[in-house]
């Protein structure tokens, strides 16, 4: 399960998606995670998928490895559905037992919401899979820039985000090699119910603890040691430049978005209850 979490971290490769300037990415994803929230039927998640397909080829990241994300939130997911599919109670009825009843809104609800939450997810996890920490970092302090204005700390914010996203790996690897230990030592982690499953992650919990501790302290004082004071008066070895390929970027992204509204709003098209 630990190997299978792929949020926060780069796939290198040499697609189009990987030389676009990290604005235009973050940007995109933003409106793209916006526009899922704007249609509700089919024609509307038919041109969302088509993007996001179009995006995932252009990226040159492998599906297998996209889909891999995915399974750490499958729990999520299924509460979603659940929640949505049961708790929901408009429209006919399409099955009832004891206190549970299942209706056509319902399940309307729990479809579109599991497509959409899976659509989030791959959505943000290719700007991750093809955006370094670093391009990252400099993207969101060039997109927060105006704030500086009314003295808003930009360029702590993005080496915070910076560092978190770095630690992401660093501390799932940390917690594959404890949880193998432990496991080298007779702990018992995958059978029993949920209170004993979570009763035996503690000793996993209190070592990864203690490593994290520790290396934020490294890292404090490796940047007290370089001297690092903020960003004021830094300068940047590649400072963010827009070329052509992100000016038409960011016109494809505009195009997808006024696409999947007017379709989603005007192009009516039913398959049963959808």
């Amino acid at each position: 399960m630990i190997r299978d979490i792929t949020i926060g971290q780069y796939y290198p490769s040499n697609s189009i998606l990987h030389r676009l300037d990290p604005r235009v990415k973050l940007v995109s994803t933003l409106l793209y995670l916006i526009s899922l929230f704007l249609f509700r039927n089919i024609p509307g998640y038919l041109v969302a998928t088509l993007f996001l397909a179009a995006v995932i080829l252009l990226s040159r990241v492998p599906l297998g490895y996209i889909l891999r994300g995915l399974r750490p939130i499958f729990f999520l997911l299924m509460i979603t559905v659940i929640f949505n599919l049961f708790f929901t109670t408009t429209g006919e009825v399409l099955a009832h037992w004891w206190i549970f009843t299942v209706t056509t809104g319902g399940l309307n609800t729990a479809v579109y919401m599991a497509i959409r939450l899976i659509y989030l997810i791959i959505g943000a996890s290719l700007m991750t899979f093809t955006t370094t920490p670093n391009e990252l970092t400099d993207g969101i302090e060039s997109l927060l820039g105006p704030l500086r204005h009314i003295h808003v700390p930009v360029h702590e914010i993005a080496m915070m985000m910076s560092i978190a996203l770095r630690f992401i790996p660093i501390l799932l690897d940390e917690t594959d090699k404890i949880m193998k230990a432990q496991q080298a030592r007779g702990a018992d982690m995958e059978s029993g119910n949920i209170i004993q499953r979570a009763r035996a992650m503690v000793p996993i919990l209190v070592p990864l603890f203690v490593s994290a501790f520790r290396r934020a302290n490294d890292l404090a004082m490796a940047m007290e040691a370089r001297c690092y004071h903020g960003g004021k008066g830094r300068t940047k070895m590649k400072p963010l430049h827009y070329q052509a390929r992100d000016i038409i970027a960011y016109l494809i992204v505009i195009a997808y978005v006024a696409a999947v509204v007017l379709v989603g709003r005007f192009v009516t098209f039913h398959i049963w209850i959808f």
